[in-house]
């Protein structure tokens, strides 16, 4: 079975795949001083507790954007599945894709990773929608080259700076207003709530209708990462929502990289 490992800035997520199928998956506040052995405790656990042990494990690939945290994920692999781990991006798990930007080298591995399962997924040209600590839009078009993209902040990221800046706002979380038919807040934590996510779902329209005008063909939405779900019920822009779209990514690179 494959071991794939996604570390974002902000939450790590490892799946166990057999073939293409997630048969488990865990995820961990990503923390680049945690050690290997702190992983091989917390993950034989969960690997025990969905019936499987360390054994199965006989392939694994890592994803990371947070370079400090790549050492004790290959420690983890070599010392306690006995596998030399993959490194997406790296021979010979590289993208054989094009990359026609300015700085190729400068694309983040889950960007590049969501762009190849997009596109082996949902053919034609694409746009990827991923919410994570930062909002990304990245476009492919049909060929499967990455033309470049947009880097906005994360809706949790935004928040957390408006609350921090202004003493008086209070602490909210990310859901629908309360009356989704109305725009006009009658107390404070109604206009925050408008604000941010009436704000965020005017900015995705905004500025996917503006890359769809820039592109010049039909271009597809996919949506993927945490609040993919939520923002599905109250915008028509997306045409597929793909929560696992890095996880399947990760395993279509490790399967040809074998």
């Amino acid at each position: 079975m494959l071991l794939a490992i996604d570390v974002g800035n902000t939450n790590a997520v490892f799946a166990l795949f057999n073939e293409r199928t997630i048969k488990a998956r865990w995820r961990i506040s990503t923390d680049a001083r945690r050690t290997a052995d702190e992983y091989a405790v917390w993950l034989n656990q969960l690997l025990a507790l969905e019936g499987f042990i360390r054994q199965d494990i006989s392939q694994v690939i890592i994803s990371t954007v947070v370079p400090r945290a790549l050492h004790n994920l290959q420690v983890l692999s070599r010392k306690y599945f006995s596998v030399e781990p993959l490194i997406a991006g790296v021979e010979p798990a590289d993208w054989q894709m094009q990359i026609d930007v300015d700085e190729p080298k400068s694309l983040g591995a889950d960007r590049a990773v969501n762009s190849i399962a997009a596109h082996a997924l949902h053919p034609g040209d694409i746009i990827i929608i991923d919410f994570g600590t930062a909002t990304t839009y990245d476009v492919v078009d049909y060929t499967g080259a990455y033309k470049g993209g947009i880097i906005a902040p994360g809706i949790n990221l935004s928040l957390d700076a408006l609350v921090q800046a202004a003493a008086k706002l209070p602490r909210i979380a990310i859901e629908t207003p309360r009356n989704n038919r109305s725009v006009i807040g009658r107390n404070t934590e109604d206009q925050m709530q408008i604000g941010v996510f009436w704000g965020y779902v005017a900015m995705m329209e905004g500025l996917v209708a503006r890359m769809r005008a820039e592109i010049g063909r039909p271009a597809k939405v996919i949506a993927t990462g945490g609040l993919a779900v939520l923002f599905d019920e109250h915008t028509t822009i997306f045409d597929a929502v793909e929560p696992d779209l890095t996880l399947q990514g990760l395993a279509m690179i490790a399967e040809r990289a074998f």
